[in-house]
């Protein structure tokens, strides 16, 4: 009868963590990216460019970015953090106490539908098309306007995806790509997200920012805009095209603003299962250095090419050539400015 009683409370027992055990997900992935750059210039200090956080190192073997993620999911339940170093780390997150967290947020299915998700903590940015991990990027290095617009926030994200073609974000954050808030008696910043696609080759994408952000000493309203179509035209043609328009109050005397602005233009050719190129052109406008800080006024054209070659579907050698030319004297070469920069890239990166 003990035996019997037993054997019966191991059954449940099992049956009922087998169940538990069946509703929780975890699931390992990551991403790890070596480079080596060479800039014509030659810059002598440590990074290349101070307007660029990836590749930023010349002459050198180096790490862009290790990446490790654990996402879990229970029940209407998940979440994500992910580990992170390289150069592209130091040069990021130089002002954060918090430097080698990529991720750390929990998210939470509102219904049973799951079209309303609340996610809270350090997010990846709802702002641009490409990402710190290259792997899906068009291009290997990244645009000037992607490389000046955050790559994360800290804050709350609900979402709204009343279909596979509508998806509606609102954001309260604390600020343009930070984790810690340097003051803390100034409200959050807000941000939205509107996706429209309309096809699974299509992708419409028009995000928003407002919060008060420094400009020199002064503390103040910076308003930014964010849009991009991203079209895949057939198996050998992707494009995408994009343009950022900000805003930024620079006197709260005289509501005095002024404004940035960038487009950029880029296409994909697949030659082959095996091979990529992709043609980049851009221009970045900052006449009074609000986003990109240089000696004169940061008005630059950008000209890149690509070749990519893809060992297999995790596992991608890319190698970029890239030319940016300026009005003003605002690239270092030995001890002089000059208007204009030229590097090579390469790449090696694998992930799982």
């Amino acid at each position: 009868m003990k035996k019997s009683l037993l054997f019966t409370t191991l059954f449940f027992f099992n049956l009922f963590f087998a169940q538990e055990k069946s509703d929780f997900k975890i699931n390992f992935s990551g991403f790890l990216e070596t480079y080596y750059a060479f800039d014509l210039n030659q810059p002598t200090t440590e990074t290349k460019l101070p307007f660029m956080y990836n590749y930023n190192r010349h002459n050198e073997f180096n790490v862009n970015i290790g990446l490790l993620r654990a996402k879990v999911e229970y029940e209407n339940a998940y979440a994500n953090i992910a580990l992170h170093s390289g150069t592209y780390v130091d040069d990021n997150y130089a002002n954060e106490k918090i430097k080698y967290l990529n991720e750390a947020f929990v998210g939470l299915y509102l219904d049973q539908a799951k079209k309303n998700t609340i996610e809270v903590g350090i997010l990846p940015s709802y702002i641009g098309f490409e990402s710190a991990t290259t792997a899906t990027n068009l291009t290997l290095t990244r645009s000037i306007l992607a490389e000046n617009s955050p790559y994360f926030m800290t804050g709350v994200k609900y979402n709204y995806k009343p279909n596979a073609k509508w998806s509606f974000s609102g954001l309260v954050t604390n600020g343009w790509q930070r984790i810690n808030r340097p003051e803390k008696d100034v409200i959050p910043a807000f941000g939205t997200q509107i996706i429209y696609k309309s096809s699974d080759n299509s992708t419409l994408n028009w995000s928003t920012f407002a919060g008060k952000e420094y400009y020199g000493t002064e503390l103040a309203m910076r308003y930014f805009s964010n849009a991009y179509w991203d079209y895949k035209w057939n198996s050998k043609w992707r494009t995408i095209v994009g343009f950022d328009y900000g805003l930024q109050d620079v006197s709260s005397r005289n509501q005095k603003h002024e404004s940035w602005l960038s487009p950029v233009a880029i296409a994909q050719y697949s030659l082959s299962s095996k091979w990529q190129t992709a043609f980049r052109v851009e221009y970045y406008q900052d006449k009074k250095n609000i986003i990109i800080a240089t000696n004169d006024a940061f008005e630059t054209m950008g000209f890149s090419f690509n070749a990519d070659y893809l060992f297999d579907s995790k596992v991608k050698w890319r190698t970029e050539a890239r030319y940016l030319d300026s009005k003003e004297k605002v690239f270092v070469k030995e001890d002089d400015l000059i208007n204009s920069n030229f590097f090579l890239t390469t790449s090696l990166s694998f992930e799982f």
